[in-house]
C-alpha cells in the first residue's frame, strides 16, 4: 500500500439560504461544485489543485492517509487498520497490503510521478544496459526507436504494461524466423521494458488505407504470416499471439514479411475453459476471445484473425460487410468459424493457401 501526508482539511462555510458548500483551502475552489464529489467521501482530490483532502468527519492518528494498492480505497478507516502491523487486507478488494514507511509520499503528485517513472526499481546493470541506447524518434506513449550508440544501429524499445516476461524471454533464447528479434528483456517496477530488433518497411494497416491488394499479394502476405504463427503454435508449450491485425504485420522493401507485437500473447493452456481478461482488436479478435463460447483462447484464435484480415485485405472489409469471391471465400469462413474446433490449425491453412498460391504460377 502506499501513504499520503494530508496537509489540509477541506473547509465547511454556510452561503445564503442556508446552503453549505466545501472549499478546498488551497486553492479555494468549490468542491460542492467539481464532478463526482460527494462530501461523504472519506478523502477527495481537489480538481482545481490536485491537493489531497480529507474529510473533516474522518477520525485519524495523524495526517498520513493509507490507501490501497488494489483499489484505492482508504484504509485508516477499515476496521481492524492499525499501521503498527506488516500487512493489512482491504475490506473492499481483498487485496494485502504491505505497510512500508518507505511508501509514503508528501503529496499524490508525488506517488503518482513515482509510479510513472518507467525506469523505478532497475536493477544498476540494467539502467546501464538501456544507456546505450539513445532516443531517436518517438512513436507513440509506449514505444520508440533508440539507436545503439557502440554500433549504430536501430532497435524499437517498448513499455508494456500489460505482459507476460516469460514469452519474451523465450523469444529472445529462441528466436522466431521473420519476428522482430529480442535483444533485451527488463522489468521495474512498474513496467516490463523491451529492445527489439527495428524492421524497415511499412505495416500493413498503412498500405490498406491506400490500396485493396490483389490475390496473389494477400496470399503472400497470408502464408507468410500462418508459416510464423505455425511456428509458435507448434511449439512444445503453443504461444497464442492474441493480436493478428494489420497494424502488427510489416512489409519490407525485400517484401519480407514480418508479424511483430507478442505484447498480448499468452501461453496456450488445455486446460482452461476461458480467459481471465478479454484482449485483441475488435473485428480480429475471436469470439471466445472476448467473452464468447465455451472455450478459452487457443491457437485456433490466431487462425480466425487471419481469415478476417485476408477478407480486409481483398475487399477493403470484414467479412460480415463483404465477402471475398471465389473459393479463396470458402477458405476465409472456414478460418472465422464461430467453433474453434471448426477452424484449420496453421499447418493445413498452409496447405488450403499453397493450393491458392498455386494458381498464379
Amino acid at each position: 500500500m502506499h501513504a499520503i501526508i494530508i496537509v489540509c482539511r477541506w473547509c465547511v462555510m454556510e452561503e445564503e439560504k442556508s446552503m453549505e458548500y466545501e472549499y478546498c483551502p488551497r486553492c479555494e475552489a468549490n468542491l460542492t461544485l467539481q464532478a463526482g464529489y460527494d462530501n461523504k467521501l472519506p478523502y477527495w482530490l481537489c480538481r482545481g489543485c490536485g491537493e489531497m483532502l480529507i474529510n473533516p468527519e474522518v477520525y485519524s492518528e495523524d495526517d498520513v492517509v493509507w490507501l490501497c494498492d488494489g483499489c484505492g480505497e482508504m484504509l485508516n478507516i477499515q476496521e481492524g487498520f492499525a499501521t503498527h502491523d506488516k500487512t493489512f487486507v482491504c475490506k473492499r478488494c481483498g487485496f494485502l497490503n504491505v505497510i512500508d514507511d518507505a511508501e509514503v509520499y508528501d503529496s499524490d503528485a508525488e506517488y503518482r510521478s513515482v509510479m510513472s517513472d518507467r525506469y523505478k526499481g532497475l536493477k544498476d546493470e540494467d539502467i546501464l544496459e538501456l544507456s546505450s541506447y539513445s532516443d531517436e524518434e518517438s512513436i507513440n506513449d509506449h514505444v520508440c526507436i533508440v539507436r545503439d550508440r557502440e554500433n549504430g544501429k536501430l532497435y524499437v524499445k517498448k513499455f508494456l504494461q500489460l505482459y507476460d516476461k516469460s514469452i519474451y524471454e523465450h523469444l529472445m533464447a529462441n528466436p522466431v524466423a521473420f519476428m522482430p528479434k529480442i535483444v533485451g528483456v527488463y522489468e521495474s517496477d512498474n513496467c516490463l521494458i523491451i529492445i527489439e530488433q527495428y524492421i524497415e518497411g511499412r505495416t500493413l494497416a498503412n498500405i490498406l488505407d491506400e490500396r485493396t491488394l490483389s490475390e496473389e499479394e494477400a496470399l503472400h502476405i497470408t502464408y507468410s504470416v500462418v508459416k510464423i504463427l505455425d511456428e509458435i503454435h507448434k511449439k512444445s508449450r503453443p504461444i497464442v499471439h492474441r493480436d493478428i491485425k494489420p497494424a502488427n504485420v510489416i512489409v519490407t522493401p525485400q517484401d519480407d514479411v514480418y508479424l511483430l507485437d507478442m505484447n498480448v500473447a499468452k501461453w496456450y493452456d488445455n486446460g482452461k475453459s476461458s480467459d481471465t481478461t478479454s484482449l485483441g482488436t475488435m473485428h480480429y479478435a475471436a469470439p471466445e476471445q472476448v467473452g464468447y463460447g465455451l472455450s478459452a483462447t487457443s491457437v485456433k484464435s490466431d487462425i480466425y484473425a487471419v481469415g478476417v484480415m485476408l477478407n480486409v485485405m481483398l475487399t477493403g472489409d470484414f467479412p460480415k460487410k463483404k465477402r471475398a469471391k471465389g473459393y479463396v471465400w470458402d477458405v476465409i469462413e472456414r478460418c472465422i468459424n464461430l467453433n474453434p474446433d471448426g477452424r484449420y490449425t496453421a499447418a493445413e491453412l498452409l496447405e488450403e493457401l499453397e493450393k491458392l498460391k498455386e494458381r498464379h504460377r
